[in-house]
């Protein structure tokens, strides 16, 4: 062979080379990142090509799959009821993606999760058509209802757990929306979310996990508990060392109560059932910043919370002395979403033992085996059991003749907190109501709530947390208790 040939051979053989190893390279070292790339439209037409699994609860799907009349994408999400239930589910669109349950759990929804793997390769043999999981949920039918009910057209957000086992059964927020109205991928899809998008009361803002808000009042169980556990006091029943009036400390601030309460040296139990300002405020003071950090972190504080959905983190700040105190009646920079104070009252009406919120109870492959079942998990020992147990009688005699009467239950031992929480500069804006509450049965706790309600079309003066938020809790209580009837 010539130079020249020989040289032109050698060229072709290098070329033959790139070329395999290109293809090599893409095949099997870049699958999965080509498989998944967003401009991949082949993986979306394929995700969409069968029926989606659905979301369940209470045994029955919430959710379903239809097929639209264009374009690519065959099947697309819709919802049984989508406000009621867009606060746990997310959306899922083929615009615009997923979040929440529907995009944390896609996997199983599409039928792609290497958890069925087994179910895709019989198929193939068998020849049926590939379908998605079902994602079973712990939320409970009749209390979500109860929740939405109660919330109204009011701004506001409810969540229930199971303080035994972490399960989210009610998970609440309004405005809510309907995520059938942009789960296809027409003109007028795009036009119905970014009008949802300009809403100026946010009606795709989760606040029952993504708002953080000043706790108010419903924070001084959480100061009583830090009192407790770090042996400030003992006796619930014995007078506390809380003058009338009491200044803020480096400050010529009084710190003032609502209206001419008893609140000079008054017990832990009348403190709390009346709501003293001053009294708690003292006693953050006295505990001093570090430790309220350490009791709110025993409660779930200063991190996110996963359910899985993702929760923001509530917080208590490192803060000087006045803030502290201001802080220990869930003022100043004291903020926390309402899954948080849920998680407060679920310690402790579960004796000082916090469980992991979490709303997936199982995974289905679609033939409705289960392919992952949810083992309750301890998140940590917010207080000591004898310790919660005093607590508990406090936040029952706030139910029992204090400030959180409109949350009794007949037949039914309540406890509960109210809360009336500053907003806005200097107070000028209208307050947020609070409630967090648990109901005690022969057979335990089934079922703690934390509501707020933000009512812009209230009176001032009628905005509390006993009036607004209490009846909300109260319904979604009796609406746990009657399901397990």
């Amino acid at each position: 062979m010539n130079k020249p040939l020989r040289r032109i051979a050698i060229f072709c053989g290098i070329l033959v080379l790139s070329l395999l190893i290109r293809d090599n390279w893409l095949q099997y070292v870049r699958a999965d990142e080509l498989n998944s790339h967003k401009y991949n439209r082949r993986v979306e037409i394929e995700r969409y090509a069968h029926e989606r699994g659905d979301i369940i609860v209470d045994g029955k799907a919430i959710t379903g799959s239809v097929e639209t009349e264009d374009g690519d994408f065959r099947y697309k999400r819709v919802w049984k009821d989508g406000p009621l239930w867009a606060p746990v589910t997310g959306y899922s669109s083929q615009a615009f993606d997923s979040s929440q349950l529907e995009n944390l759990e896609d996997g199983i929804l599409t039928g792609n999760d290497d958890q069925l793997f087994f179910d895709r390769t019989l198929s193939m043999f068998t020849g049926e058509k590939k379908r998605g999981g079902n994602i079973v949920t712990t939320l409970n039918g009749d209390a979500q209802k109860a929740a939405f009910k109660g919330l109204g057209r009011k701004k506001g957000a409810v969540v229930a757990l199971d303080p035994k086992s972490g399960a989210i059964l009610a998970l609440a927020s309004t405005p809510s929306y309907d995520p059938s109205v942009f789960a296809g991928n027409s003109l007028k899809d795009s036009d119905n979310r970014q009008e949802l998008l300009k809403d100026e009361d946010k009606p795709m803002l989760n606040r029952a996990l993504r708002e953080t808000y000043p706790p108010g009042s419903t924070f001084k169980v959480v100061t009583a508990a830090a009192a407790l556990e770090n042996g400030l006091y003992d006796d619930i029943d014995a007078k506390t060392e809380s003058p009338l009036p009491w200044t803020l400390p480096q400050s010529t601030t009084e710190l003032r109560n609502e209206g001419d309460i008893p609140c000079e040296n008054a017990t832990l139990r009348e403190a709390l059932r009346v709501s003293c300002n001053t009294v708690f405020g003292k006693m953050s003071d006295d505990l001093g910043n570090k430790k309220m950090i350490e009791q709110t972190e025993k409660f779930g504080f200063n991190k996110e919370v996963f359910t899985p959905v993702r929760a923001d983190a509530s917080v208590y700040p490192e803060d000087n002395r006045p803030q502290n105190a201001m802080a220990g009646i869930g003022q100043a920079s004291n903020r926390t979403t309402p899954l948080q104070m849920a998680m407060v009252a679920s310690a402790i009406a579960n004796d000082g033992k916090l469980m992991q919120p979490y709303m997936v109870a199982e995974r289905q492959a679609p033939n409705l085996d289960p392919v992952y079942t949810h083992e309750p998990e301890e998140l940590s020992r917010a207080l000591s059991g004898e310790n919660a147990q005093k607590v508990q009688q406090l936040m029952e005699t706030v139910v029992k003749d204090g400030t959180g009467t409109n949350a009794r239950i007949p037949g039914v031992t309540v406890g509960g907190k109210t809360g009336t929480a500053q907003h806005g500069l200097n107070n000028s804006e209208k307050p947020y109501a609070w409630f967090i509450s648990y109901a005690k049965t022969d057979s335990g706790s089934p079922v703690a709530v934390a509501v707020v309600v933000e009512d812009g079309n209230a009176n001032r003066d009628d905005i509390s947390g006993g009036g607004l938020a209490a009846p909300i809790a109260r319904d979604v209580m009796k609406a746990v208790i009657d399901s397990k009837k």
